[in-house]
């Protein structure tokens, strides 16, 4: 009886802990109301970022999604995503992630979309 109820404690704790630690992220800004400079940001992510990069979930596939990525206090690493920070990532690499050759324009534009997720 002991090992039953110390089991369903430990279980109703640990439910409670998981719902606790989940939280509903943002949802993306629909494409219909994009701004031109996010759709071309769309299609630079498309052609350098999403092989790698779910762009609406947090689920990895070669790197971490990206949803709600400029929303967040912090990315994967730890660091907070400033524009900044996304840009040295993108443009130098990190860890696994190899570097990513952008025009000024395009890496604009990128950034655009990225604060669209």
């Amino acid at each position: 009886m002991f090992l039953r109820n110390s089991f369903m404690v430990f279980a109703i704790s640990a439910a409670a802990l998981g719902m606790a630690g989940c939280r509903q992220l943002p949802p993306s800004k629909p494409s219909s109301e994009w701004t031109p400079q996010e759709a071309r940001g769309a299609a630079v992510y498309q052609a350098k970022c999403a092989r790698c990069h779910y762009p609406t979930s947090t689920h990895s596939l070669h790197g971490p999604g990206l949803q709600a990525l400029t929303k967040l206090k912090a990315m994967p690493s730890g660091a907070p995503p400033t524009d900044e920070r996304l840009t040295a990532v993108t443009l130098h690499g990190r860890g696994d992630m190899p570097a990513t050759a952008l025009t000024d324009d395009q890496l604009s534009d990128l950034l655009a979309y990225l604060h669209t997720l």
